[in-house]
């Protein structure tokens, strides 16, 4: 079986949380269909910001995904044991990218990369709205780095 790697050797995972996949994740080709995965990243994606933003992110501002993009490496069967792993690739003044991967737990094979674009919006205004600095400060102390 080939070992999928990441495209981005530069960055740095974090974060990961396990995803317990279900028996109806499975398709009529017996692997986790397509669509799962991209509720398996919302889940992750949702834990990262109270994680690191804290518990108070989402009422403090809405973020919506403005793109997203995943690339299926391999098949994820039923019942591997999977993790999800996501880090901050980029941060805008209003919007930002985040990175997520699918992994086998055990073997770490990449079996998909997904790379999100995510905007910051008023909730009371429904538009979009500049990071707050204190979120961007907190997320580059979590990633260890800083961003444009």
């Amino acid at each position: 079986m080939e070992n999928h790697q990441p495209q981005d050797t530069a960055t740095t995972f974090r974060h990961e949380l396990p995803a317990q996949l279900r028996w109806s994740d499975v398709d009529q080709f017996g692997h986790v269909n397509n669509n799962v995965y991209f509720a398996l990243y919302d889940m992750c994606k949702t834990r990262y910001f109270l994680d690191v933003a804290g518990e108070d992110i989402f009422q403090r501002m809405a973020i919506v995904v403005a793109n997203i993009n995943a690339n299926f490496l391999a098949p994820i069967y039923y019942p591997d044991e999977i993790v999800i792993q996501t880090a901050m690739e980029r941060i805008g003044r209003k919007s930002f990218t985040l990175l997520q991967r699918a992994v086998n737990a055990r073997t770490r094979e990449v079996k998909c990369e997904c790379h999100t674009i995510m905007v910051c919006c008023d909730r009371q205004q429904g538009r979009a709205m500049l990071m707050p600095d204190d979120v961007r400060q907190k997320i580059e102390e979590y990633e260890g780095r800083k961003f444009g």
